[in-house]
Order: C-alpha cells, then sequence, then structure tokens
C-alpha cells in the first residue's frame, strides 16, 4: 500500500501526519511501527491522522500513535503541527479550531508570529483518574501541594524518587532535578513509564528550575522513550511547579529541541496554554507492507 505522509516537527518532537480526511487508511499497529522507525520507514516520535469531525461543534478528529504503534490520549507538540497541516492543506481556513481527542476537545490558534497556541485544556490531579495507583502511599506535603514517594525498585535500598502526578490528557510524573543534563533520563524513564503504580504506563519528566519564568526538562515520553521536546510533558511540568510553588503563571519550556511557552491560571479548572513552533519539514509517499 502506498500511502502520501508528511513530516513534521514542533521543537524537535517529530511527526508522520496523515491526511485521512477521505477516509481511513487501516493501518496497524506494525504499519505505524514501520513509518515511524527511523532506518525502514519515515522516522518519527508520533504518527498523527487527521480525519473528519465525529460531531456537530467539532472541525476535525485527531489521532495519535507512539512510535510503538500504541494509540494514545494527547500529544502537545503534534496538535500544533496539527494545526498547521489543516491550514497548509487548505482543510480549513479558520484561526481556530476545534480538534476532537481521545482525551477531549482542543482548540489549536494561529498566532500572528507564526507559533500555534494550543488550549489544552484543565490539568487533571485526582490520581484515579490519571490514572495512578496510591494505595499504600501517602502524600509528601511540597508548597502547597504534594509528591509521591516512588520506589524504582523491589529492594528495600533501592531508589525512591519524589514525583508530581497529574494528567494533561495523558498521564505524566514530574520529578524536580538539579540539573537536566546530569538527570538519569536514561536509567529512571523506563522504570518510571512502566511502574506497575501506573496502569496506562507514564512519561517521566525531569524538571529543572532555572528561576521562576525559565526552566529546563526532559522527558522520557510513554511508548517513545527520550524526545526532543514534549509538549504535554511541557505543560504537566510548568503546572506541577507552580502548584509546587517554584514558578510563576507563564513560563518558558526549555527542551532539547527549543522553546515553548506554557501559561497557568493556577485554578483547578483553569485551560493550560501552550505556544510554540509547528514546521513542515518535507511530504512524500512511501509503500508500506501490507503484513507486518
Amino acid at each position: 500500500m502506498r500511502i502520501r505522509f508528511t513530516k513534521m516537527q514542533g521543537a524537535g518532537n517529530d511527526f508522520v501526519v496523515l491526511d485521512e480526511t477521505a477516509g481511513p487508511l487501516g493501518l496497524t499497529p506494525g504499519q505505524y511501527r514501520f513509518l515511524a522507525d527511523r532506518h525502514f520507514g519515515v522516522g518519527a516520535d508520533q504518527i498523527l491522522s487527521v480525519r473528519p469531525s465525529p460531531a456537530a461543534g467539532v472541525d476535525f478528529q485527531y489521532v495519535i500513535h507512539n512510535a510503538d504503534g500504541g494509540e494514545v490520549e494527547q500529544c502537545g507538540n503534534g496538535a500544533r503541527c496539527f494545526m498547521r497541516f489543516v491550514r497548509e492543506r487548505g482543510l480549513t481556513d479558520k484561526d481556530v479550531v476545534r480538534v476532537q481527542t481521545l482525551s477531549g476537545v482542543i482548540a489549536p490558534r494561529m498566532t500572528a508570529d507564526g507559533r500555534v497556541t494550543v488550549d489544552m485544556g484543565p490539568p487533571v490531579f485526582e490520581p484515579a483518574r490519571v490514572p495512578f495507583d496510591t494505595a499504600g502511599l501517602d502524600p509528601q506535603p511540597d508548597g502547597g501541594w504534594h509528591t509521591w514517594h516512588l520506589a524504582l525498585s523491589a529492594e528495600a535500598d533501592g531508589p525512591i524518587v519524589p514525583v508530581a502526578v497529574l494528567s494533561m490528557g495523558n498521564p505524566h510524573a514530574v520529578q524536580l532535578v538539579d540539573d537536566v543534563e546530569t538527570a538519569p533520563v536514561a536509567e529512571q524513564g523506563p522504570r518510571i513509564e512502566h511502574h506497575p503504580r501506573f496502569p496506562q504506563r507514564v512519561n517521566a519528566g525531569f524538571l529543572q528550575v532555572v528561576d521562576r519564568t525559565h526552566v529546563r526538562l526532559r522527558v522520557f515520553e510513554r511508548g517513545a522513550g527520550e524526545t526532543l521536546a514534549c509538549g504535554t510533558g511541557a505543560c504537566a511540568a510548568v503546572v506541577a511547579g507552580i502548584r509546587l510553588g517554584r514558578l510563576d503563571r507563564r513560563v518558558d519550556v526549555e527542551t532539547r529541541g527549543g522553546i515553548l511557552t506554557i501559561e497557568w491560571a493556577g485554578g483547578e479548572a483553569d485551560s493550560v496554554l501552550m505556544t510554540g513552533p509547528a514546521v513542515t519539514v518535507f511530504a512524500g509517499e512511501i509503500d508500506v507492507p501490507d503484513e507486518l
């Protein structure tokens, strides 16, 4: 099967974008893995599908598959690329679109400087909705909120890390570190991602506070490994930093792929706004094997 695709990136988080507005391609998890493969396919952190509106009051449906072929609820950097894609392809002329995701409706908006702002909706803090199993754990007070002490091994003397847990449409565990360059991302990231207290796995964030309006961040993403940037991870990290009393309401997040600006008024019902770049890299066609 030959399909057309567009390669895009947002702060280095890269995507294969598929136009399925004329009908679903019906790809299998193995075919998504093939497209994401950096040696045999196109190469991407996630595959984004643009599909027709599923309901009144919504412009499009946005479907996300990770590099491992699994479907996930949300991808913030991808949402910005989604907006630029539908504008560049002439699928809409709106400056703001309403997009249905697996976790709810988001509203990307084109800005005057060429970047894209996405209303990511309000954060979710209830552990059961993240989901996060707190049985036998006590929250540890910190700066007006709390963290959870997460044991990374069964051994009594194994590492224990304090994490702030929340959802931005997908689950996040954020820990504060002194320096993201020396943070144990490769070692702890997979162990946090697959920790049994997160039944749907989790994105592991490593957050360095530079000052109250500037942070540095690395994220080991669920199903993708460490990426150059993670939009929902940036949102989760800033929300956690604000609730822990370390950050102001508007913060520049320095990732290895670029700068994202995150704003949150601080109320549980307040939406998180994320602004950043969205760039088309190239477009092409690829033959996808029928059996994978």
